[in-house]
């Protein structure tokens, strides 16, 4: 029987406007919104828990991932590989429904607890932005058995990226999290979904992605009209890159968004 899950999401840093926004729509939508973190976040809207992040995946994990820079401050790519492994844990504690903190929802989302809940954000790959799987889903498996290795090298790498590393190799690099930045995050779950013959519950790509590739779509001026009309659009998965602290332009679905999740 479908169900209304909880929200849950990591976050490293202060969160710009967008985000925020974005958590706000969460919320309106009729969910309970926990955002993890290592330090309090400021500026958190009202209705949204803060949950310390160290009792699901500790800080320290982010050192098999990537150093730290000297002052002991992580670079971009290491939150957004973290995270990788972080909605996997939570996957494996059975704590919700992972929805980036960049997500406009639209309507509620319901699933079904037995089952996996994803979409296509590319033709050929499934996006991790919004996910859930049952705590014994052998995804979540194949990501409890890699995080036990040490080298983090999984065992559903693609023949390109098998050669990519050991090319890396060649010139003196050990870690896998050196190849591609989303190593652990679209391209894993969609070969691990492959494997498991999971592909047949991904959703169709506009359900959360309509506007992901095309960020014009969402900031700039437009008739927007079919994309917060169309009923098989649950949210949008906005990627804002660099400009999650914009004003919202007249006229824009940034504008329309910000109006109504004020």
């Amino acid at each position: 029987m479908p169900v209304r899950p909880d929200i849950v999401t990591f976050w490293h840093g202060p969160l710009d406007r967008l985000r925020r926004l974005c958590l706000r729509s969460q919320v309106a939508a009729g969910h309970k919104v926990t955002v993890y973190s290592f330090d309090p976040i400021a500026q958190l809207p009202d209705d949204i828990a803060n949950a310390e992040a160290e009792a699901i995946l500790p800080h320290s994990f982010a050192d098999r991932l990537r150093p730290a820079r000297p002052d002991g401050v992580w670079i971009d790519r290491t939150m957004l590989q973290f995270s990788d492994f972080f909605r996997m844990r939570l996957m494996a504690k059975s704590t919700g429904l992972w929805l980036d903190a960049d997500v406009l929802l639209l309507k509620p989302v319901e699933i079904d607890p037995a089952k996996p809940y994803f979409a296509w954000e590319q033709p050929r790959q499934l996006g991790n932005s919004v996910l859930y799987l049952p705590a014994n889903d052998p995804i979540v498996a194949a990501f409890e058995a890699l995080m036990a290795q040490e080298e983090l090298t999984p065992d559903w790498l693609s023949l390109r990226h098998r050669v990519t590393f050991m090319l890396h190799r060649l010139r003196g690099t050990t870690r896998i999290s050196e190849v591609r930045l989303a190593i652990f995050g679209p391209a894993a779950l969609t070969a691990l979904a492959h494997r498991s013959g999971e592909l047949q519950y991904a959703l169709p790509k506009k359900s959360f992605y309509a506007v992901h590739a095309e960020p014009k779509l969402f900031f700039e001026p437009r008739d927007f009209s079919l994309l917060i009309g169309d009923p098989e659009i649950v949210g949008f998965h906005i990627s804002p890159k660099g400009r999650g602290n914009q004003e919202p332009v007249p006229g824009s679905l940034h504008a329309w968004a910000a109006e109504k999740f004020k």
